[in-house]
């Protein structure tokens, strides 16, 4: 089962079909054609892929009366390292290409700043000349949203600013300017996001903005019920694991097998966080199990 962090992240994008374009422009510093309409299409690829592959999302963007499609942006959202992306990426951009018959990016998003670079690395498909670089958007490129107005013209954005930012020192007022643009949502969003804004800012951000909700607030979504019972912190204790192999990849260190089981099992977010710190600087994966230090 997806996480929910990976869900609400897939959601965002969806909600806000102009989102991607806006993060590959104002992000990443990537053009961007003049588009009339963004448009999310079906992202599945059966026609080569098995049914069960598909991208996260695909949007296209549409120009002039005529709706041609300009370009097409395939968005694949990322919490861990996946060893079938680099093989399987190439296919999602040249499939959507074919399809769209324009111009295509891969845009892949994560919160994770040390998976960022392992998204980030080019791939080399084998034929001369043909190698794919990923647009990566992580977490230093989201940007921090604490403006009331900024937060109601893009609520998609300052719920993607708390996933990305939640946590530190600007978790409160990222909490309260989302508030501001809760207030013109539908029911429905309106309580997804809550859900996620809420699960990704700290201890005393979370206490504070259920305090301004009348407290005693419960997850309301049907789509954070359906997985609430995984576990709140399911997805950072999965997240960090990932972090901890993903350095030791970007750093091409081969991990054996039992430094990657014992990472993957461990449940102690302190151990994870002192992994991560141990990852970045050891000369042999074995020593990140090492007991000193």
């Amino acid at each position: 089962m997806p996480s929910v962090t990976h869900e609400a992240l897939v959601e965002l994008f969806k909600n806000r079909p102009t989102l991607a374009a806006e993060l590959l422009h104002d992000a990443l510093g990537q053009p961007v054609p003049a588009f009339t309409e963004a448009r999310v299409e079906p992202s599945d690829l059966t026609e080569i892929l098995p049914s069960d592959r598909r991208a996260d999302v695909v949007v296209v963007l549409l120009v002039a009366e005529q709706r041609r499609p300009a370009m097409a942006v395939v968005v694949e959202v990322q919490l861990g390292v996946d060893a079938n992306k680099p093989y399987i990426w190439p296919v999602y951009v040249t499939q959507t290409r074919a399809r769209h018959r324009c111009p295509t990016r891969l845009l892949v998003v994560t919160i994770d700043a040390a998976l960022a670079q392992w998204c980030s690395r080019p791939i080399d498909t084998g034929h001369p000349g043909l190698t794919l670089t990923p647009l990566v958007l992580g977490p230093e490129g989201v940007p921090v949203v604490t403006d009331a107005e900024q937060a109601r013209a893009a609520p998609e954005v300052v719920v993607l600013s708390a996933m990305a930012h939640g946590r530190g020192e600007e978790g409160e007022a990222i909490g309260v300017a989302f508030l501001a643009a809760a207030v013109g949502l539908d029911e429905e969003r309106r309580a997804l996001y809550a859900d996620v804004v809420l699960s990704s800012l700290n201890e005393a951000a979370r206490r504070m903005l259920e305090a301004m909700m009348k407290s005693g607030y419960q997850y309301q979504s049907e789509f954070a019920r359906s997985y609430v019972a995984h576990g709140r912190q399911e997805g950072s204790i999965e997240a960090k694991a990932q972090a901890v192999l993903a350095f030791l990849e970007a750093r091409e260190l081969e991990i054996p097998a039992e430094v990657r089981e014992r990472v993957l099992a461990s449940t102690d977010l302190a151990e994870l966080d002192r992994w991560i710190r141990r990852a970045a600087v050891v000369g042999d994966a074995r020593e990140l199990l090492a007991t000193n230090g």
